[in-house]
């Protein structure tokens, strides 16, 4: 028996595992990369397999990180089934569809610059057909039921908690007599995340394969629907909207059940919410129609006290642009809920736009912000952004709440693993960034006493039932972030050029900012000389 790591190996994306059982090939999961342009460019590289050779993929859930390389795959040849839940293939089907809009946009767009620049035109990964007969290889199963993919591969898919029809993977295998158990995690959620049942706790595994996300981070604990209370209040009484950038799967819909819970409760005014983005309202539409994956209390709502918990008074769904800018003519506080959730595009930008100038607005995040987005430099506290060519000033009322993370911290993990009545053999430590991995390795020893390993990209752990052996990867792979700082930079002496044009204007025509500006330079000097001391010092 065979693992290969194909992906999110010290990294939080593009999961991807081979598993060899004799001479079947069995692929779990199949993510896009998803990041800086270097770790997006691992898209575009041949699989480290032959997609006609694989017998069987199995899935873990909906995300484009888990999900997004299927359509690209079943292009390259694939022709069998897909296992998964079937929340996960309803989700995919609306999911793998935008993304294949994507990749036809970004392709057009790329190939209209390089018409004028002479350059070869690109293909986009795959297109909207693609995504559309990849879908037809969809094979729905049920959780907690065992079946048979082959005489030698047993499989059982387990609530993991984290999105919508989210699974842990159980798969029991024989080869040459000998058996071994593993269990790939997928993502795990949160406990007590609404509308989402906990994850499920497995009893044994020979082998997990588990995610580290937030293996070196506790989640923030707060009461969260006072929080979400009190900024939604403040903002209406001055009279503005609440503008709130959130992902079209998981996030908007948690939003709207906490909007449902506080305005039951009368603890926020009954003002209009629009839900501005196509994907979050196909998205909720699937919620809807699978009430068997939610949690007792939603579920109860539901349809014991006739309560839709996703369901408000004054709930608009915008599908058209034409019906996204109007909102933005609107005279009265309104809250605003789309994508994408790092305000880097989409729809959300329309609305940044006409909000971040006014002093009576707040703009409200609730996920991770990643270096280098809108979002991010909305947080440490940009006063000038540019959006869509134009520069925008920044008067709005900023606001972060932490604590939506549908990921399960460093503690809720141990938790999972230390329900196991047997331990295993080794837990293999993948999604999560090498800190996260490195530090949730550390506590798994402390406290459990189980071995680990953090894969590379490539790796292949051989299995002997509860023995293994490593055999190293000999691909070469720029690391992303060595490559990110390089294209930092690049934007830096871009930002840096176009900075100094401005300075030399003002200095000639005059400006009472001059001594700021002067300020700022200074500091930014400073920051340069110190970097440079570091770097000094570190060789």
């Amino acid at each position: 028996m065979r693992l290969t790591f194909l992906g999110a190996s010290m990294m939080v994306t593009g999961s991807s595992y081979l598993l060899e059982v004799g001479q079947r090939k069995i692929l779990v999961d199949c993510g896009m990369f998803q990041g800086s342009k270097a770790t997006e460019a691992l898209n575009r590289r041949p699989f480290l397999f032959d997609p006609t050779t694989i017998d069987a993929v199995l899935l873990t859930h909906a995300h484009i990180d888990h999900s997004g390389l299927l359509p690209r795959l079943c292009k390259s040849g694939y022709k069998g089934k897909i296992y998964t839940s079937k929340a996960t293939t309803d989700l995919c089907r609306i999911m793998l569809a935008d993304s294949a809009h994507i990749q036809e946009f970004e392709a057009e767009i790329a190939n209209r610059k390089g018409r004028r620049a002479g350059k070869t035109p690109v293909e986009p990964l795959y297109t909207v057909a693609d995504a559309e007969v990849c879908l037809k290889q969809f094979h729905p199963v049920p959780y907690n039921v065992l079946f048979d993919i082959f005489p030698e591969i047993r499989v059982k898919l387990d609530d993991a908690g984290h999105i919508l029809g989210s699974s842990i993977i159980e798969i029991w295998l024989i080869e040459n007599d000998k058996t071994a158990k593993l269990v790939f995690s997928g993502d795990l959620g949160r406990p007590d995340q609404p509308i989402i049942k906990d994850p499920t706790y497995i009893d044994e595994a020979d082998y997990i394969i588990m995610e580290t996300t937030y293996g070196n981070r506790i989640h923030e604990h707060y009461d969260q629907l006072d929080a979400l209370a009190g900024i939604i209040r403040d903002t209406v009484k001055r009279g503005g909207n609440i503008v709130i950038p959130a992902f079209a799967v998981g996030r908007t819909q948690i939003i709207i059940y906490f909007l449902h819970q506080l305005l039951k409760a009368g603890k926020i005014p009954d003002i209009p919410v629009f839900i501005d983005s196509p994907l979050a309202i196909s998205a909720t539409d699937i919620f809807m129609h699978n009430p068997q994956e939610f949690d007792v209390e939603a579920y109860d709502m539901l349809y014991k006290q006739q309560d839709n918990p996703l369901k408000l008074p004054h709930l608009n769904f915008t599908r058209t642009s034409d019906e996204s800018k109007a909102i933005n003519l609107l005279d009265e506080p309104v809250i605003i809920i789309s994508a994408s959730s790092m305000a880097d595009a989409g729809r959300i930008l329309h609305h940044l736009k006409h909000n971040l100038w006014r002093t009576e607005a707040s703009i409200l995040f609730v996920g991770y912000q990643a270096q280098g987005s809108l979002g991010r430099r909305l947080l440490e506290g940009a006063k000038r952004v540019k959006i869509m060519g134009e520069e925008i000033s920044v008067k709005a009322q900023i606001h972060n709440m932490e604590g939506f993370s549908a990921h399960a911290d460093q503690m809720q993990l141990l938790d999972w693993l230390e329900h196991l009545k047997t331990p295993p053999a080794n837990i293999f430590l993948i999604h999560g960034e090498q800190e996260a991995a490195e530090a949730f390795a550390k506590v798994v020893d402390e406290r459990l006493h189980i071995p680990t390993y953090i894969p590379h990209y490539g790796d292949s752990a051989v299995l002997d039932g509860r023995q293994f052996s490593i055999e190293g990867s000999a691909i070469t792979l720029v690391d992303p972030k060595f490559q990110q700082l390089h294209e930092y930079l690049e934007q830096l002496d871009s930002d840096y050029m176009e900075l100094r044009k401005r300075i030399e204007h003002i200095t000639t025509e005059g400006d009472s900012k001059l001594p700021e500006i002067i300020e700022g330079v200074e500091k930014a000097g400073k920051f340069i000389r110190n970097t440079a001391e570091i770097i000094g010092n570190s060789k």
